[in-house]
Formats: structure tokens, C-alpha cells, sequence
């Protein structure tokens, strides 16, 4: 049976049935995770998008075959495999590809920051959400996640202290979706300019697909892992 979305659906819950959606709230600078609380018609209206060719092509994405086997991925996986999930396909990238993008921001800061002012911004802004990001992706690991396990046990007490935990990480994740969000803005999503070079673009190309698996991250503990213990 063809399912046609319509706009009343939450944009969080499109995300969670059809996760290739993600990459059409992407090209509309929808936020389908932190913000991803609202219907699909506000989601719209905020970014002046047009409803119909929105719902078009959401429309197309889900007709796609392979929608199924990631449906599963994401929404009937048990909270162990998603928190596995979550640290091999995530955790352990991001890590690396802080560490190894850090010399480039650094260098194209150096070397063009004085004809191109927002460089200077973007390292800051970067090292300050590298910073966030390791700190965060470590207290998950370390605390939360053991913690998030263990109250699969009915008989387990402290859910408040659990409550609390998970309310942290997502006023976390709201702080590093902001940051993502003005590093957009002030290159202008991520569009080097004409006289950019190789080094230039390779930084604006890689923050970008940064920012895609960041919101796609925290998609997957926002709305899918963290409800179930709330």
C-alpha cells in the first residue's frame, strides 16, 4: 500500500518511518531533530518553503524500495543496537573526523582569513563545536548509555536521576545544532567562494557532510532512543 504523507504530520515522526526523508528537510534547512517537534505545514511556512512540491518530493523519497529495510534500523532495533549503532557509525567517525578536519580549519583560517573575514569565525565556531561534541559523545558512553541499559530492568530505580541525565544531553544537543546552524549562515550554506581554493572547499564540503551526520545522530537519540524512557 502507497502511503502519501500529509501535512499534518510531525516532520520528527516522517524522519523516524522514512529516514532518506532527512536529506529533503535537509535541503529545505528544516530541523527534523532538535526542532523536529512540528508539524510538516509549520516546518514549511517557517523556511517559506512551497507545501506542495515539499510534499512532492517527500512523496517521491518514500516510494523508494529500499525504505523498508531502513525502517527497521531505525524504529525496531532494540535500545542495545541502537546505542551500538549510534557508537559505530557515529561515535568513532566523528571522533576522527574532528581530529583529522581540525589542520584544515586551522590552515585556510591562516592562510585566507584576511580576505575572508568569516574563516576566522568558522575556526572558532568549529573548534568550539569539536569541543561540545567530544565532551558530549564521551558522557554518553561512559554514563548515560550503561545507565539507559540498565533501566531495561523494570526493577530498576532512579529514573529521575535518568530523566535528568537525557534532559542534559538534549539541551547539549540543541547548543551544537546551533552552533551547526550559524557555522551554515556564515558561509552561506556552505558555499565557498570563486576564489576559493582546493583546501577552502574542502573544508565548506566537509562541515557540510558534518553537519548531515550530526543532525542524523542526534535524529536517532532525540526521537527514537530517548522517548523510550521518558
Amino acid at each position: 500500500m502507497t502511503m502519501q504523507l500529509t501535512e499534518d504530520r510531525l516532520v520528527k515522526d516522517i524522519v523516524n518511518e522514512f529516514p532518506k526523508t532527512s536529506d529533503v528537510f535537509k535541503r529545505y534547512r528544516i530541523d527534523f531533530c532538535c526542532g523536529g517537534n512540528i508539524p510538516l505545514l509549520r516546518a514549511a511556512v517557517e523556511q517559506s518553503a512551497d507545501m506542495q512540491v515539499l510534499l512532492e518530493e517527500l512523496n517521491e523519497v518514500i516510494q523508494k524500495e529500499n525504505q523498508k529495510e531502513d525502517l527497521k534500523v531505525w524504529t525496531e532495533s532494540t535500545s542495545e543496537e541502537i546505542i551500538e549503532h549510534v557508537i559505530k557509525q557515529y561515535h568513532r567517525p566523528l571522533e576522527e573526523e574532528l581530529t583529522l578536519l581540525s589542520p584544515y580549519v586551522t590552515k585556510v583560517a591562516r592562510v585566507h582569513g584576511g580576505g575572508h573575514e568569516e574563516l576566522l569565525k568558522v575556526h572558532e565556531l568549529f573548534f568550539e563545536l569539536k569541543k561540545e561534541l567530544l565532551e558530549h559523545t564521551a558522557k554518553e558512553e561512559e554514563t548515560v548509555f550503561p545507565l539507559l541499559l540498565k533501566l531495561e530492568d523494570p526493577a530498576v530505580e532512579n529514573r529521575e536521576e535518568m530523566i535528568s541525565y537525557i534532559q542534559e544531553l538534549e539541551k547539549e544537543h540543541d547548543h551544537a545544532g546551533a552552533i551547526l546552524k550559524e557555522l551554515r549562515d556564515i558561509t552561506s550554506d556552505f558555499a565557498p567562494p570563486a576564489d576559493a581554493c582546493g583546501s577552502y572547499r574542502l573544508v565548506y564540503k566537509r562541515l557540510e557532510d558534518l553537519e548531515g551526520q550530526t543532525f542524523m545522530h542526534v535524529h536517532l537519540e532525540n526521537n527514537i532512543l530517548f522517548p523510550r524512557y521518558i
